[in-house]
């Protein structure tokens, strides 16, 4: 397991070239060594839990060659173990790295002093630093500004945090920007086969569809939604449509806001809606998507459960959710009928205005997915969808009224018994509620964690629930606990802790955060049945609370890594391996370079004085 650290300040005498790094303090390499040997100082102790908060950002996202850029970064830390800082810019076309030092770009591997690993890296203390320049005007790296290279495509500008020796990464922090040579302004129709490339950024003017065509995204391509007083600016993939969007690791595709940094919000364009041909509840077979009108290219549904809306892979969709009329935004991603062949892993919303994830039917799969400090539900889904997820995280904005439930679950609004009936499988989640009241809609349930009415089926496994002010697991109708008895919805490995918290008063007991709405005691006599494995202790997130760097992987001795938990099915699609409850094993941490968890209060240029 790596170690990582907590960074401390020290005001240093040390002057450099044109003193730029004079607020660090340097450390003798062998008393380096020393420090870090030890096993039972309070900075031991930090690494190995993982405490340090580091995240760094630019001006805005795309550039023109030549631009210049300020790098900046806000560090929270109270240790005193000595780092190696390496800067470095990833051309992600290439791999190639350019590493950044008092003297300029170069291509050997060099920390902040400009030493080479031959040399031998200087280590340092440094401490809280907020908004800290790092290259730019006035930066640790240079005396004047920094400009974008000529190279077009997406690039990775990362600060590191390795340990004395520089040898090992103990923290990083990404921020991708975009080279373009030009801006795309789109709007309308695409009715032929079209590609957008990494080399330009696209900016959705209107109500944008694809029809009898098919919408290619390169990776590391810029998809900018345009604010609009009318039709919201959104990006529809109608039924005779697919879209083609593979973004890496390292190239993820962005759809975001075009408003400036320090000034984006929810709504400030749609989002991202696919529609298929699959089955869903409705009479006749078809409807139109939610959150639009009823124009006949946004109609989807049919008899064909294979139908391919297409691919999405390593997709951000950011500040979404315009209001199109009272009470009726759209979602960051929406799935309408879309079938078995429909392909979507490691998407990622946040800030949304609606729900994070929605499927309307079909039976379409989702992996690996990631939804933070949006103001609806995480997981939504209803008209009898059928598909399956693994990996899911739901991370609400912590002491907050904006957002709602980690799950909310239908199986039909215009009918409980309509077929064919939701009944999805999801296996290894992770929602971390506000800790206060959040968003009601309405109904007088409250905000709990997984919601399922509606005559909802489906199976929910190894879920980590913790913060939510009403209870984890909430069941409001009878239609819907007639289900969990019949044993047509199931729940299997549901860890929680402080939940309920408006009721200060009840305990961390399964008792105390598991309830239903209807007179009776089913949804506690099924939860405290061992055979359903609830339990009521804390996961041991590492960093759930932290605005703008949260950490929701389990500590070693988590009671989310025990060995009490569920294997998933061997169907294919679940990984077998993951018999640990949540959406993480401890260790590998999938969401780390290829999404944000930026809040723009945090990265904002403070009011001036």
């Amino acid at each position: 397991m790596l170690k990582r650290s907590l960074l401390v300040l020290a005001a240093s005498a040390v002057a450099l070239q044109a003193g730029s790094l004079d607020r660090f303090t340097r450390v003798d390499r062998s008393a380096a060594a020393q420090m870090a040997a030890s096993t039972t100082s309070p900075s031991a102790a930090a690494v190995e839990h993982s405490n340090v908060t580091m995240y760094v950002w630019a001006d805005k996202y795309v550039y023109q060659p030549g631009e210049p850029l300020t790098l900046k970064m806000t560090v929270q830390t109270n240790d005193v173990y000595p780092y190696t800082i390496v800067v470095f810019r990833q051309n992600n076309q290439t791999g190639v790295k350019t590493y950044i030092g008092p003297n300029g770009e170069t291509g050997t591997p060099v920390d902040i002093y400009g030493r080479t690993p031959e040399q031998g890296y200087q280590p340092v203390r440094v401490s809280d630093r907020t908004r800290e320049v790092v290259i730019g005007d006035g930066g640790w790296l240079s005396a004047s500004p920094w400009t974008t290279p000529s190279e077009l495509g997406m690039h990775t500008l990362v600060v590191q945090l390795r340990d004395y020796t520089g040898g090992r990464v103990l923290k990083a922090a990404y921020f991708k920007i975009g080279v373009v040579d030009s801006f795309v302004d789109v709007g309308g129709v695409i009715s032929s086969d079209t590609t957008w490339v990494n080399t330009k950024a696209y900016r959705i003017q209107s109500l944008t569809r694809v029809e009898n065509a098919t919408l290619t995204i390169q990776p590391g391509t810029f998809v900018i939604g345009m604010p609009r007083t009318d039709d919201p600016t959104a990006l529809i993939i109608t039924n005779s449509a697919m879209i083609n969007a593979q973004g890496t690791r390292s190239r993820p595709i962005i759809m975001t806001s075009s408003q400036a940094f320090g000034n984006r919000g929810r709504e400030d364009w749609g989002g991202l809606v696919m529609l298929g041909k699959a089955k869903i509840n409705v009479a006749g077979g078809t409807s139109f998507i939610e959150g639009l009108d009823n124009r006949p290219y946004l109609q989807y549904g049919g008899d064909d459960d294979t139908h391919n809306c297409g691919t999405l892979a390593y997709v951000r969709v950011e500040y979404a959710g315009s209001v199109f009329t009272t009470n009726n935004e759209i979602n960051s991603f929406t799935w309408g009928g879309c079938g078995s062949k429909t392909v979507a892993h490691h998407l990622q919303a946040i800030y949304g205005k609606d729900d994070t994830f929605e499927w309307f039917g079909g039976n379409s799969d989702l992996k690996y997915a990631v939804g933070a400090y949006n103001a609806d539900d995480y997981l939504d889904w209803q008209l009898g969808w059928r598909g399956r997820v693994q990996y899911l995280v739901g991370i609400q904005h912590p002491g907050t009224g904006l957002g709602n439930r980690g799950i909310e679950a239908d199986n039909s609004e215009f009918g409980v018994t309509d077929t064919p009936y939701s009944n999805p499988k999801i296996w290894n989640a992770t929602f971390v509620g506000p800790g206060v009241a959040a968003q009601d809609e309405n109904t007088g349930d409250g905000s709990p964690g997984l919601y399922l009415r509606r005559g909802t089926r489906g199976s929910l496994n190894n879920v980590v629930i913790t913060n939510f002010g009403y209870p984890a697991v909430f069941l409001p109708d009878a239609a819907t606990i007639g289900e969990l008895a019949a044993g047509n919805l199931t729940l299997n490995g549901i860890l929680m802790w402080n939940n309920n918290r408006l009721s200060l008063d009840k305990p961390n007991t399964v008792e105390a955060q598991v309830g239903q709405k209807t007179a009776g005691t089913e949804v506690l006599t099924y939860a405290s049945d061992p055979a359903h494995n609830f339990a009521a202790a804390d996961p041991q997130l590492r960093r759930p609370l932290v605005y703008s760097d949260p950490d929701l992987r389990p500590t070693i001795g988590s009671p989310a890594l025990q060995l009490r938990w569920n294997a998933p099915p061997d169907d294919g699609f679940f990984d077998q391996w993951a018999n640990f409850c949540g959406a993480f094993d401890g260790d590998n941490d999938w969401t780390e370079e290829w999404t944000s968890f930026l809040r723009d209060a945090d990265i904002a240029p403070p009011p001036a004085q």
